[in-house]
């Protein structure tokens, strides 16, 4: 999910904590537990810091080891720790409970986007993306924001206010299932040949973006309120034999396009003074656009020149990136 709702799941679970015996006992532990809270359901994503040094090593690690088992107990651990070194006098196992659980709630929530996070870590290097949730979903924002104001400027209790919402949360959830197993249906119906489906939600609850493998070719595919229309097809092909397609394949910035994207053609295109190779992820078609790419330009003998990885939503920035002005 995206941070803001990251943070309203912070505060929600605070309020949720309120229903602990031991907060209802000693409202001054209630402050320690909501800090536990905020941190905890923030943490996972302050990889994000990664994205100063490089795309490539951002788009690698990003929701990788910090989303990872070992990574949620010591994340829980550490900000229980620190917060209990400040304020000794709350229980260390309460606020880790409540801490850990929004560490884990973070990452749970994460797996049910289309970037998806590698939660079983180390017992499986795959990334988990269910495609159910687009990553800033208007609807679970807004009802946590509902819920905060009830808390803060109506007196509502807010263990029980935050205990329904995440009941009517859960029943969105399983809806949204059921919106996506109704797509992947009507696909396999238009197509007989479908291996894999890929479905990303967009902000607009009705509306999603689908990427289709199948024997032959790659389909890039909207639906619309339950309608499903093919927008792009491209023939389905190998990975060449090809020195400059070798060379590409051994750029940090392609190793991370390719260990992250699970659907993505490719292009060799040879110029007047160099070889470029393209790869094209078509998960995430915009305005006849595909953002996210990775670029590699290699020279007459195919020793790479320059490379990129990344979301570029114009052909005139992607060229700028890879010829970045001189310092």
């Amino acid at each position: 999910m995206d941070t803001a709702t990251h943070i309203t799941m912070g505060i929600a679970l605070g309020g949720l904590a309120t229903l602990d015996p031991v907060v209802q006992q000693d409202s001054a532990v209630f402050q320690p537990l909501m800090i536990g809270t905020l941190l905890g359901s923030n943490a996972p994503d302050f990889d994000t810091i990664l994205k100063f040094r490089n795309n490539a090593l951002y788009i690698r690690n990003h929701r990788g080891i910090t989303h990872s088992i070992p990574a949620v107990m010591a994340w829980g651990t550490a900000i229980s720790a620190a917060i209990h070194t400040f304020v000794p006098q709350t229980p260390f196992w309460h606020l880790f409970f409540w801490t850990l659980l929004a560490v884990i709630f973070h990452v749970f929530v994460d797996i049910f986007n289309a970037y998806g996070t590698q939660a079983a870590r180390p017992f499986n290097q795959n990334w988990i993306a269910l495609g159910w949730i687009n990553t800033f979903d208007p609807y679970i924002f807004a009802l946590h924001i509902v819920g905060i104001i009830a808390w803060l400027f109506f007196n509502a209790d807010p263990g029980f206010t935050f205990l329904i919402l995440y009941f009517v949360l859960f029943l969105y959830y399983v809806k949204r299932y059921f919106d996506k197993q109704d797509i992947i249906k009507k696909i396999h119906q238009q197509q007989e040949d479908v291996q894999r489906i890929v479905t990303s939600p967009t902000i607009k609850h009705n509306t999603w973006k689908i990427a289709i493998t199948a024997n032959d070719h790659f389909y890039v595919a909207r639906s619309e309120n339950g309608e499903i229309r093919i927008v792009d097809t491209f023939k389905r092909k190998e990975l060449p034999d090809h020195p400059a397609m070798k060379k590409a394949l051994q750029d940090r910035n392609v190793k991370a396009f390719i260990s992250f994207s699970p659907v993505y053609r490719w292009e060799i295109e040879k110029l007047d003074r160099y070889t470029e190779v393209r790869f094209i992820d078509l998960r995430y078609r915009s305005k006849g656009h595909y953002p996210f790419v990775a670029v590699v330009k290699l020279d007459y003998d195919y020793n790479i020149k320059t490379s990129y990885t990344g979301w570029i939503y114009s052909e005139e920035k992607l060229q700028k990136k890879l010829h970045p002005a001189p310092n």
